[in-house]
């Protein structure tokens, strides 16, 4: 992450005065917080561990930089629980009275593309005012950090998680995948098992991040809807339908019965997306990043975990779990392969 900083820290020269105020706050900042930089996990600041381009991206919310919307989406999770799953299907049920299934954007765009993540899109000192509503963003920021005017604004959060043994091996080989591009040695599955049972992951603790926005949709269910990615497996055409009713945008029955929901599902699926040429391709047009479009595909696969944790990291997993969502009504599903 030192090449992304300094890229964007030599460019600040020219942003405006809240921006360099808030490289400013960072850099101070920085030097007060608990960190490393073995798995992106480079700050811990208010009990998670974020990576620079979050840490600066929260830090630009507190002043302000951002301008909330009633009519703003943001598609939020913890990394590697199904984001990019979830901004697809979202962007194409908002857009199916735009664009048709033959020429689709998703076909020549990556997910992450049409749907940005906000933290990017601050750092970046983009400029998000201009962009048409409902304006859609990504964010990996938990609830707890995110600011009251944000939440207070009316804008519509939709949270997607995931086992939390399936979420670990994805982003250990995810993080692995992407570090070797610059560090010669990988973080072992042990020690990264170790780090993640310790809260210690970027965005982390994920259990802490899980619950921060279970919370929020029991305050608030009319703007925060909770999605588990295995049910998005197991019946993507009603979760499609629980989204589309969600954001205000029902399905009517002349789309039903001309079966829309399954075109988006469709469109949408790890297959067609995993096969799109603009989904394979081994560059990025973002020059501030080593991920790749590919690298967001993978296996997409519910219980593979159980290729590659022993049992006793398992029983681990599930004892952390049910330690930590003791008393929130929350419980994950734990499929077979």
């Amino acid at each position: 992450m030192a090449t992304w900083f300094a890229f964007h820290k030599n460019e600040a020269s020219n942003e405006s005065q809240r921006y360099k105020e808030a490289i400013r706050k960072y850099d101070e900042l920085v030097q007060t917080l608990p960190g490393d930089d073995v798995w992106w996990t480079r700050h811990l600041y208010k009990g998670f561990w974020l990576p620079s381009g979050g840490l600066i991206g929260h830090l630009l919310l507190e002043d302000h930089h951002f301008h909330s919307k009633p009519t703003d989406i943001l598609v939020a999770s913890s990394p590697k629980c199904g984001t990019t799953w979830v901004k697809a299907l979202i962007f194409a049920s908002l857009n199916r009275n735009i664009y048709d299934f033959v020429t689709h954007p998703l076909i020549t765009t990556n997910p992450h593309t049409l749907v940005p993540f906000l933290e990017k899109c601050l750092y970046r000192n983009e400029n998000t005012d201009s962009l048409p509503s409902p304006r859609l963003f990504g964010t990996h920021l938990p609830y707890t950090l995110l600011r009251d005017y944000v939440k207070d604004s009316g804008c519509k959060f939709v949270y997607v998680c995931r086992n939390p043994k399936d979420a670990f091996v994805s982003m250990w080989l995810f993080l692995n995948k992407v570090m070797s591009r610059y560090r010669p040695t990988e973080v072992s599955l042990q020690d990264a098992f170790e780090m993640f049972t310790k809260g210690a992951s970027i965005f982390g603790p994920f259990w802490d991040h899980v619950l921060s926005y279970w919370n929020a949709s029991l305050e608030a269910p009319y703007q925060v809807l909770f999605v588990m990615y295995e049910n998005l497996q197991r019946e993507p055409v009603a979760q499609v339908k629980r989204l589309a009713e969600f954001l205000d945008t029902p399905f009517s029955m002349e789309e039903e019965k001309a079966g829309v929901i399954q075109d988006i599902v469709k469109l949408c699926s790890f297959d067609n997306l995993n096969n799109l040429e603009v989904n394979k391709v081994e560059s990025n047009s973002d020059p501030s990043t080593t991920i790749k479009n590919h690298d967001f595909f993978r296996k997409g696969k519910v219980g593979d975990w159980k290729n590659y944790l022993t049992p006793e990291m398992a029983a681990c997993l599930d004892q952390i779990t049910a330690e930590k969502l003791r008393g929130s009504g929350l419980s994950f599903i734990d499929q077979s392969v």
